[in-house]
């Protein structure tokens, strides 16, 4: 049997005819950008997130450029953010000319320490930019105390956290304006890529719809400097159909993780804590052992092939080396990159498989002596 950390071929089967129905309806509808697929969308996963306004673009990355854009970020801007993220969080803030400044974070979570925010905060901060790990929330009631202190915006990277809520409220109804991603291995993913950006503010919604469609506003009028960022026609149909599944995703994967934690109770692996005040929507079920790459490399003896999420925190990149950041800055971070690794998590992952990696772990940590 082989093992892969995602698979969506059982999932695609499952929904085959919902999906090529949809891809039907737009190439039969004669509208393939910016159509009504995309409209209703937009207004449906807002509507989900329990916000006011999406607006739909081509993938998380530009998601979350747009939204510092929208914010009025730029050059000689800080964001304060986290480093145990994906190199697209990072990438958007530059691309925008603004700098990101980082945080260490909690041990327990893997999120963001919020109680070492305030002390990053320089005349230079603009933004606050937490990131909801792996499908838990971030601590955003403290992250709006400290930006409502010091007059900064808040920007919520939602990629990981469809569905997550804290204090019962949806990831990317917590602040000002929120960006996610519906790239292929995500909670909500589409056949290829997209994102969205989710804000309460009619104002920052006007402005995203113009910076995502070369800065226009009635036809071909250009008011200010945009970008070519639109969510495709196609994607929005298949996300639509998709929508009506997410309660049910979320659901096997919050059963998954609980089997998880059960059949692996007694081993010496760290296993994810859902926090306080927080519904976790499990996009990664990460766990943690000193020994990683020792059971990552008996486990693809075995043909189960994990991923690393992120091996390499993005503050000692070599693209990164610029910002000055070296090994010691960010103790908890780069301590948990060297031990953590994501079992396999999906919805339509099988018991049969989820008994064989645990069968597996428990053999290798046996042999060992892990």
């Amino acid at each position: 049997m082989t093992i892969k950390g995602w698979e969506y071929k059982l999932e695609y089967e499952n929904e085959r005819e919902e999906i090529h129905s949809a891809i039907e309806e737009v190439l039969n509808s004669g509208q393939l950008i910016l159509g009504e697929k995309v409209k209703q969308f937009e207004s449906d996963y807002a509507k989900y997130c329990e916000v006011g306004f999406g607006v739909g673009v081509d993938n998380g990355t530009n998601a979350i450029f747009l939204a510092l854009k929208a914010l009025g970020i730029g050059n000689g801007d800080e964001v304060i953010t986290v480093a145990n993220t994906a190199v697209p969080t990072i990438s958007a803030i530059i691309s925008c000319g603004a700098k990101p400044v980082f945080v260490d974070i909690e041990e327990s979570s893997f999120l963001m320490d919020v109680a070492k925010v305030e002390s990053a905060i320089t005349s230079k901060t603009r933004c606050i930019l937490p990131v909801h790990l792996f499908g838990q929330c971030v601590d955003m009631e403290q992250v709006n105390l400290i930006a409502k202190k010091h007059n900064l915006k808040v920007l919520e990277d939602c990629a990981q956290s469809h569905g997550a809520t804290f204090n019962d409220q949806k990831a990317g109804s917590l602040s000002d304006i929120a960006a996610t991603s519906f790239y292929p291995t995500k909670i909500l993913g589409t056949y290829g890529d997209a994102g969205m950006v989710l804000t309460n503010n009619e104002d920052l919604y006007n402005k995203l719809l113009r910076l995502r469609f070369y800065g226009m506003e009635g036809g071909y009028n250009t008011i200010e400097h945009g970008y070519n960022c639109r969510l495709d026609e196609i994607h929005a149909a298949i996300l639509l159909k998709k929508l009506n599944h997410i309660s049910d995703y979320i659901s096997k994967r919050r059963h998954i993780a609980e089997q998880y934690k059960d059949l692996l109770s007694d081993t010496n692996l760290v296993l994810p804590v859902e926090m306080p005040f927080r519904k976790h929507s499990y996009y990664l079920f990460v766990v943690r052992h000193p020994k990683r790459d020792l059971i990552l490399e008996e486990l693809k003896k075995r043909d189960i092939f994990l991923n690393i999420h992120y091996p390499s925190p993005v503050h000692l990149m070599d693209g990164y080396k610029y910002l000055n950041y070296k090994n010691g800055d960010l103790p908890l971070t780069e301590k948990t990159g060297k031990e953590l690794f994501s079992l396999p998590m999906y919805p339509s992952m099988t018991e049969e498989k989820q008994l064989y990696v645990t069968d597996a772990i428990h053999e290798i940590m046996k042999k060992f002596q892990l």
